[in-house]
């Protein structure tokens, strides 16, 4: 491949073959000591026509990188990802975090091989979504948790949140899509037409005031009036004199699929009810219905029919008109899913940066929620995306990437610029074993110009362009010839990316590595990753959960204490959750059972020997509860989040839990029983039960006060 390092100046405009009406200009910068790129950002006002444009360029793409921005990462500081979190832990933690928080910012960078330039071009684009209620009748309410220093974070990369909230595209998940056409053939289904308008309870309406007695008999001598009118001289002669009750009301002749009859305009919605009632009463050859008007309000009508046959036409013609209405109003609140939709279809490869926390926002927010386990998600993400590469797996797993990284960090712009320094800062060499570097253009649509700005980091289609140039050049290392378009055939093929397709890091942090085909989690096997956990041998079974302590404890001061009572070797580690909560891990896991029978024995006791046994010190009456690993997972389940741990505990009502060790009953060894269980869902409204997830407790654990700052750093 010939060597092509530096960007050159060059203006040329083509046709691309998928979108002949659209002209697109490719943009190369020149060298500078900071790298912008055009980005097209995309908001509800040119959406229509930025996703016509990207079906044709996603058909035509070899790969597509993604991106995401959110409102937060954890909604409690012990939901952070800890070295002690099992597998499926580690999903449930991501499972709340996708749940809770809302994505701003979607990425979506295609990149295609182009054979004549011998360069991948790339159209960044920048979606700013906002969730919206936006299909009436509907009760559902889009409620998300926000971090401010998530927040802040996004305020330091010149986010702009007016433009996300007036501006950004809503959308429907396809499960809201189902629950919403499901609700809308429920009403229609109905036989009765007076159920879908509304005149059943009309019928009866009471007239029990005055003033509706009065109303009510205007309108009824007024409809007579205009109806005999109308059988008398004919529909071409009929004239119906305005009459109201207050000023602007009136009635208008109008004519309705050929029939003839009359519009109600300005009048409240109580005036409507008894209109609608004595018409059903009096007139059985009048019909009242509520049709699609000019505006956003339905226009109502009275309409003559001459038959019972045509009344039930008429009827049956505007329940059609209605539900179909209402059937393209859900479509159209679709909005941004249609993206994912397409991502879908066309079964790319798609390319994140540690982005099993993105994908599970894209599962959760654009296709319905997230499964109970890590297992059947993975088993439904598959069908959906056969083909993901993480960007982060690839440049762990590969030795020549980690010495270029100088093996300290794989943050998304730390290794933008040292894997592709000729893209980011315009210096023409090559740190990858002197092989050629691979040249990305960025192309504009020339018609849309106003939407495309220079695009910076942390900003979701930036992010996606750099993931893609860093992916595009670890194919060139490994030996990946694009004008195979190899890519954008069946990449599962591709042997020399069978070891990163589909391995993901399971949590934002830890070094956990999931396989999206086999649903297998495997420690992170990169001798030099930055992920790799600090803690070698981590036995659940050896682990209890301990909460509601004293406050101010210390880990060190937790291990004294039960060292003391089970002997200097009995603790392996202690581990701060929070100020109220840590995991201890026995060196048997014997010493559990045996941990947890004294502490339940201290509790019910207050005689002089448990005042003074070492345990007393770390433990706080009837606030301080022990727990197995198993109830951990029970907790970090529920969808509460409570900012502290203990508090957490308390909301979902684990009050209290022991185990003993029994050798009999047919039991081998000791068996880890749990005695006393009490667990139950309190009914009460989420606001209520949620806390707020901002800060961090003081607790051992080492760089906590910067902890949001490194995750969201690393993407």
């Amino acid at each position: 491949m010939k060597k092509l390092c530096m960007w050159k100046s060059l203006s040329t405009t083509r046709h691309l073959s998928h979108a002949p009406t659209t002209i697109f200009t490719t943009r190369r910068r020149t060298l500078s000591s900071s790298s912008s790129f055009d980005i097209k950002n995309v908001t509800k006002s040119n959406f229509e026509s930025a996703l016509k444009d990207l079906r044709g360029l996603l058909r035509d793409a070899d790969f597509v990188a993604v991106d995401l921005e959110m409102t937060g990462v954890t909604s409690a500081p012990w939901r952070e990802s800890f070295d002690y979190d099992r597998y499926d832990i580690s999903y449930l933690k991501v499972k709340d975090s996708a749940e809770k928080f809302a994505v701003v910012q979607f990425g979506v960078c295609p990149f295609r091989w182009d054979p004549h330039r011998q360069s991948f071009i790339a159209h960044p684009h920048n979606f700013y979504i906002f969730p919206r209620q936006e299909i009436p009748g509907s009760n559902q309410s889009i409620e998300f948790l926000c971090q401010t220093t998530s927040l802040d974070f996004l305020a330091k990369y010149q986010f702009d949140f007016n433009l996300c909230i007036r501006e950004g595209i809503s959308y429907l998940s396809r499960s809201q899509e189902k629950e919403a056409l499901e609700r809308i053939s429920s009403i229609y289904m109905d036989e009765s037409s007076d159920s879908v308008f509304g005149l059943s309870e009309d019928a009866d309406f009471p007239l029990v005031r005055m003033a509706d007695v009065l109303f009510a008999e205007r309108m009824k001598n007024t409809i007579r009036e205009w109806r005999d009118s109308l059988l008398s001289k004919g529909s071409s002669s009929s004239e119906i004199k305005q009459i109201s009750t207050a000023p602007g009301q009136r009635f208008q002749m109008v004519f309705f699929k050929t029939r003839p009859g009359i519009a109600l305009s300005d009048f409240t919605s109580r005036q409507l009810r008894v209109i609608r009632a004595i018409t059903k009463k009096h007139f059985k050859d009048l019909a009242y219905i509520r049709v699609a008007g000019e505006s956003t309000s339905p226009q109502q009508l009275i309409v003559y029919t001459d038959s019972n046959d045509d009344r039930d036409l008429l009827m049956k013609e505007v329940k059609d008109g209605l539900r179909k209405e209402a059937e393209m109003k859900v479509e159209s609140a679709v909005g941004f899913r249609h993206v994912i939709d397409l991502l879908s279809s066309e079964k790319k490869l798609i390319i994140g940066h540690n982005c099993f926390l993105d994908v599970a926002h894209m599962y959760s927010k654009f296709i319905g929620p997230l499964p109970s386990t890590a297992e059947d998600y993975v088993s439904s993400l598959q069908k959906l995306f056969p083909t993901i590469v993480d960007t982060k797996i690839l440049l762990n797993a590969n030795g020549v990437f980690r010495q270029t990284l100088n093996k300290s960090n794989t943050s998304l712009s730390r290794a933008f610029v040292s894997i592709c320094p000729h893209i980011a800062l315009g210096i023409k060499t090559s740190s990858l074993a002197d092989r050629p570097c691979v040249e990305v253009e960025v192309q504009v649509d020339e018609k849309r110009s106003s939407n495309w700005n220079s695009g910076a980091k942390h900003e979701a289609g930036y992010d996606a362009f750099m993931t893609g140039c860093i992916f595009a050049q670890a194919c060139n290392h490994l030996g990946i010839d694009f004008t195979l378009h190899v890519l954008a055939g069946d990449s599962a093929k591709e042997t020399k990316l069978q070891n990163y397709i589909n391995r993901l890091y399971l949590s934002w942090v830890s070094g956990n590595v999931i396989d999206l085909s086999s649903g297998k989690c495997t420690p992170d096997s990169s001798a030099s990753s930055n992920l790799k956990s600090r803690y070698q041998d981590i036995s659940f079974p050896s682990i209890i959960l301990l909460w509601g302590l004293p406050s101010k404890l210390k880990a060190r001061e937790i291990k004294a204490c039960i060292t003391q009572a089970f002997g200097p070797n009995s603790v392996s580690s202690v581990y701060h959750l929070d100020e109220s909560a840590v995991f201890i891990q026995f060196s048997k896991p014997e010493l559990v059972s045996k941990f947890l029978e004294m502490k339940d024995t201290l509790s019910r006791n207050s005689d002089p020997i448990s005042v003074l046994h070492p345990l007393s010190n770390i433990l706080n009456g009837e606030y301080t509860h022990a727990a197995t690993y198993d109830v951990y997972k029970q907790i970090c389940s529920s969808s509460i989040s409570k900012k502290l741990f203990a508090d957490q505990a308390e909301a979902i009502g684990i009050k209290h839990k022991t185990v003993s060790s029994r050798g009999d009953g047919g039991k081998k060894g000791n068996q880890v029983c749990v005695e006393e269980t009490e667990v139950s869902m309190f009914d009460e409204k989420a606001d209520d039960l949620m806390s707020s997830p901002y800060g961090c407790s003081g607790t051992d654990r080492s760089m906590e006060s910067f902890y949001l700052d490194e995750v969201l750093a690393s993407k």
